[in-house]
């Protein structure tokens, strides 16, 4: 899968660079990640080492027993620094040594990372060597890494990337088979995570992948929300009451005490640790000086596979026991996914309208693009150059057809968010009314996009 092709190119550019370095990648992602290594690894000399959850002593044993076997080196002291100083590429090229899993080492294990360090340094190993370490988890993306892989280290990290999720047109090239509607749809299921669209099979259809990964338990995506939850957060029955709350519309902070009960300085918290690890978002309202027409302090849940499996499974999973898999998509998934994809077409749409502004296809040069969230209506998507000059856009997945009605109700918003644009995109999912395609025809500022062309 052409998932990782920025991340690659990256990493080969470090790899191509003079002296040594240390990069730490994050990522959720376990099993697509091993396939993108190795992809980058083919070719080049190599020391690896998978951590594993062990005690400091049993950690170097295992070490010890890697540069053996990789290296054929004898080891003759109980240290570290023996270890890294006894690698070899063989030749003068680079050496890579990829320690993965490193979030496995306990922070106790300060003698790992000092020779890490010094294995940078030259202190140990003479040639050219980048230290690849490698963390699946959220938590590393966001904890304090001072803490636990110690200042020097810290302070030795030349460089830190996170392993993004896919863009939607990737999903659509791996996706070969799916039309544009299915691809939408795929996307705001499970978003644009490499493991789950490996597993994403689009021979079958968009109800047949939910059905048998999602809904059936030797799916391999049953349970995986629950898993996000409980493997890197604590107390999953808190965590799970706001999520249930914010899946069923509770988007401010006072709506979600009433449904909860719990105190507004506790959900605050809770929230704010949930934002960390990407599973939610606070919204700000673009703001272009319509303030007072604004909502302010909106919360919603960003993981596309976690806001699905709150609003459609979580509250009604001994449906799930008792019926099919099929029979509860009928009864509890179809009714609501028209309504429920509009997010994702906004998403979609973005993506589209960033692009063309990469190609140098817009009237104006965005440097800001985002969503004004008013009282009253919103606006889907308003982008802003330098010189505050504006383009705006609304997207419809659902309705039978974008109508000069719907278009006038985004001038209204666009008044009273005191944007003045010098164009405007209705991006569809269905179809225009032939009064609009008229208007259209005869004002150059309104842009008819239809989903097909996307």
């Amino acid at each position: 899968m052409e998932s990782r092709r920025s991340d690659r190119k990256f990493l080969q550019k470090v790899y191509e660079e003079s002296g040594n370095s240390i990069v730490l990648l994050t990522t959720a992602s376990i099993s697509q990640e091993g396939n993108f290594l190795k992809d980058f690894l083919k070719d080049k000399k190599t020391f690896y080492y998978q951590c594993e959850y062990a005690s400091p002593k049993l950690q170097l044993a295992l070490l010890q027993k890697q540069v053996s076997v990789q290296c054929q080196q004898r080891l003759s002291h109980d240290s570290y620094d023996e270890c890294f100083s006894r690698i070899r590429s063989g030749d003068a090229s680079k050496l890579v040594v990829v320690i993965d899993h490193v979030e496995r080492i306990g922070k106790k294990n300060t003698e790992f990372f000092q020779a890490l360090v010094k294995l940078r340094n030259k202190q140990l190993y003479p040639g050219p060597v980048l230290i690849l370490m490698v963390a699946y988890s959220l938590t590393w993306n966001h904890r304090d890494l001072r803490e636990w892989l110690g200042e020097e280290l810290c302070n030795s990290i030349d460089h830190r990337r996170s392993l993004a999720d896919i863009s939607f047109l990737e999903l659509v090239r791996v996706l070969e088979d799916y039309s544009v509607k299915d691809s939408v749809q795929t996307y705001g299921v499970i978003g644009g995570t490499p493991e789950y669209v490996r597993i994403w099979d689009s021979t079958f259809s968009f109800k047949e992948n939910v059905c048998h990964l999602i809904l059936s338990p030797s799916g391999g995506l049953y349970d995986a929300a629950q898993r996000v939850i409980t493997s890197e957060l604590r107390e999953p029955q808190v965590y799970n009451t706001i999520l249930y709350a914010m899946a069923t519309g509770k988007e401010k902070l006072n709506d979600i005490y009433e449904a909860t009960g719990y105190s507004r300085p506790k959900i605050s918290v809770y929230l704010k640790n949930l934002a960390a690890f990407d599973v939610i978002e606070k919204v700000m309202s673009f703001d272009a000086g319509g303030w007072d027409h604004a909502k302010k302090g909106i919360y919603r849940i960003k993981n596309n596979f976690i806001s699905f499996y709150y609003h459609f499974i979580y509250s009604n999973r001994s449906a799930l026991f008792t019926m099919s898999s099929e029979e509860f998509y009928d009864t509890y998934i179809a009714p609501g996914l028209a309504t429920y994809m509009q997010r994702a077409f906004v998403d979609v749409c973005r993506e589209y309208l960033s692009l063309l502004n990469l190609m140098g296809k817009l009237p104006l040069h965005i440097t800001k693009m985002g969503t004004w969230v008013g009282k009253e209506g919103t606006v889907d998507l308003v982008g802003e150059n330098e010189i505050r000059e504006y383009v705006a856009a609304i997207c419809n997945w659902s309705m039978d057809a974008i109508s000069v009605q719907d278009y006038e109700n985004l001038q209204k918003n666009l008044k009273l968010a005191r944007i003045r644009t010098k164009v405007v995109y209705l991006f569809s999912a269905t179809s225009f009314t032939d009064e609009l395609k008229a208007l259209a025809e005869a004002d150059a500022s309104i842009v008819l996009v239809d989903m097909r062309s996307l």
